[in-house]
Parts: structure tokens; sequence; C-alpha cells
């Protein structure tokens, strides 16, 4: 009776050894190790290429950086492993050249706004000051901003809201289409067209004069599709175990909808909202054409015109003079500011109404 005899297939352990369980592998710190190599070799290939922008340098080293990285994890881990390491480091890569636009334009903001921007500047109006002259300030501009935002999110949540609403939980049929499509044209619409809108409608038909209320009306009608779009998506999030649940207490559907539907969502809703408010505080083309602009404080924007951060940096900078582009920009950092207030406090209303969860 014979015996096979088994041999070892070629490539793999010798017969009695002890099979490896693990590969080669890179220490965790290698990537940072490649990234300030690829740095300096970009900085390097950029003097040496006499290249005078920075961004062709941070290009040359972010290819460095995925070329080096690839080959680096493909000689020591593999193939397979170099191609989840390249996948990797494009992410990161397409990360960093999103986020530089970004940082340079906060850079440049903050450098030139913190010039002239002080506490005489936050309290203080144009006046009687020229554009040439030095001195004035932005407080007409803030109240226009706030009044005028503050009555278009009036006006636009709650119609936004209960248009979410009706669309989710109750829209069927031709109608609850002809309203999503319209919605979705309403989405795209230029600032400018719901600007001349209010302006043929309100002042040319209705005869009023511009004022801050006129153009808080055009501002609502930018905010309301925003409105409705994110509070839908969120709506549609909360599962119909929570509806069912609830109906089948006996609860009326209006008030599942008030005390199940909306608490849980209320996140979501309040970031969108937010969305809303950021979208049009920064718009300048509806309030150039029917708020007209005032180097006065108007606390009434019900009456004449007003001004808002937006138009006012409109205007000192395209006086051209050395004094008024600072006012600009220090005006620009406030409406940067401004926004990312409202973005905190929303995040800050969202954990606040969040439904709290145990275990």
């Amino acid at each position: 009776m014979s015996h096979a005899t088994t041999t070892p297939a070629a490539g793999g352990p010798a017969p009695g050894a002890t099979p490896r369980l693990s590969s080669a592998r890179l220490p965790r710190w290698t990537p940072w190790v490649v990234a300030l190599g690829s740095v300096a070799a970009g900085c390097a290939a950029g003097l040496a290429a006499g290249l005078s922008s920075k961004v062709q340098w941070g290009l040359i080293a972010g290819l460095l950086f995925v070329v080096a990285n690839f080959a680096l994890t493909a000689r020591v881990q593999g193939r397979r492993q170099a191609r989840d390491r390249l996948a990797t480091s494009l992410v990161w890569a397409s990360f960093v050249l999103a986020l530089i636009p970004l940082l340079s334009l906060l850079w440049v903001t903050v450098e030139r706004g913190l010039k002239v921007l002080d506490g005489y500047f936050l309290s203080h109006s144009m006046g009687v000051i020229a554009d040439a002259e030095t001195g004035g300030g932005i407080y007409h501009a803030i109240v226009g901003t706030l009044e005028q935002v503050g009555l278009a999110t009036l006006m636009a949540v709650p119609i936004g809201l209960l248009t979410a609403v009706y669309l989710v939980e109750y829209g069927t049929g031709k109608l609850a289409k002809a309203v999503t499509f319209f919605v979705d044209v309403m989405t795209g619409i230029p600032s400018i067209v719901a600007g001349l809108f209010i302006f043929s409608f309100w002042i040319m038909i209705l005869g009023f004069q511009p004022s801050g209320f006129a153009g808080a009306l055009a501002l609502a009608i930018l905010m309301m599709p925003v409105v409705v779009r994110s509070t839908e998506e969120m709506l549609k999030l909360v599962p119909n175990e929570l509806r069912e649940a609830s109906l089948a207490l006996g609860v009326p559907k209006w008030r599942t909808i008030l005390k199940v539907v909306l608490p849980t969502s209320v996140g979501g809703i309040t970031t969108g909202v937010m969305l809303a408010v950021a979208r049009v505080a920064g718009e300048t083309a509806p309030v150039l054409l029917l708020v007209w602009g005032n180097p006065l404080i108007n606390m009434n924007p019900f009456e004449q015109g007003q001004s808002s951060l937006p138009l006012y940096v409109y205007q000192q900078y395209a006086a051209g003079q050395s004094a008024s582009i600072d006012r600009a920009w220090a005006a620009a950092l406030v409406l940067i500011a401004f926004v990312m207030v409202l973005n905190l406090a929303a995040r800050g209303v969202a954990r606040w109404k969040a439904p709290k969860t145990g275990r």
C-alpha cells in the first residue's frame, strides 16, 4: 500500500514552519512624514522651476503626496492596500483643495476687516460722512439686516413648514405634484427675479414706496423653497412606526404631527431654516432694487429706505475710495460673523430640542 506525499506549494511556507498571520505594515505616522516630505519637495520644485504662485507649489506637493503614498504602500503592503491608500489620499487631497479657498477668503477678510472694526464702527451710521472720508459705521446696516431678515423669516418659515407637512403627511395626487414642481422651480430662480416681481407688484401696481418690508418680501420668496425642501426631507426621515404607534393609541393625526413628527425632526428643520437665513442674509440685488439704501438710521422697515450689510458692502466698495474699501471689508467680516452666530444658535437649539434618548 503506497503512501502519497504532500509537497508544499511554490512560494508557500516551509514544512513545519508557523504560518504568518499578518503582513508587513507601515507605521501610523507614515502619511504625515510623506505629507511633510511632499510639501518640502513641492516647494523645492516650485523654486527650481521659478514658479511664483504658491498655489502651483501646493498642487505639485499634493501630486507628490498621492504618488509617494501609493508607491510606498505598494512596496511594503502590496497593491491591494496601495489602492486603498490611493483612494484615501485622493479624498484627503480633495478635502484640502476645497478648504484652501475658504481659509484664504476668511484670512483676507479678517486681515483687511480688522483695520476699522471697533466699537465706534459698530455703533455709528454713515450720517453725513462722505465715502472718501474716514469714520462712519454700520449700525444702520445692522439694523436693516436684522429687520429685513427677521421679517422674511417670519413670513417664509410658517408657510414653508406647513407646505412641507402637507406634502409629506397629506399630499397625494396632482396638487401635491404641482406644488413639488413649483417648489423645485422656485429653488433655482435668481434673486433679481424675485426682486423684480416684488417691485412690479408691490411698488408699481399697489403704489407702495421702497422700504425694508419690500425687501423682506423678496427675501421671503427666496427662503420659502429652501425651507420647504429641507423640512420635507427631515420629515421623511421620521420612521413610520412612530406615526403608527401614535395613531394606534387614538391620537388624532394633527396631534401626532405636532407632538411626535415635528419634535423628532426639529434638529434638521432648524438647520434647514438657518441655511435659508444664511442664503438670503447676503443677498444684494433685491435690497438694492427694493430698499434703495439709507446712510441714516431707520428703525421703521415699513417707511422710507433702509440699508443692509450686503448693500453697504456693495456701495462702499463701488465708491472706490481707500476709506470706503476698508469699511466694506469690515462690514463683510461682520456679515460672516452674523451668519456664523446664526449657525451656532441653530446647533444649540437643535441639541436642546432634540428628543432625549435613554437606555
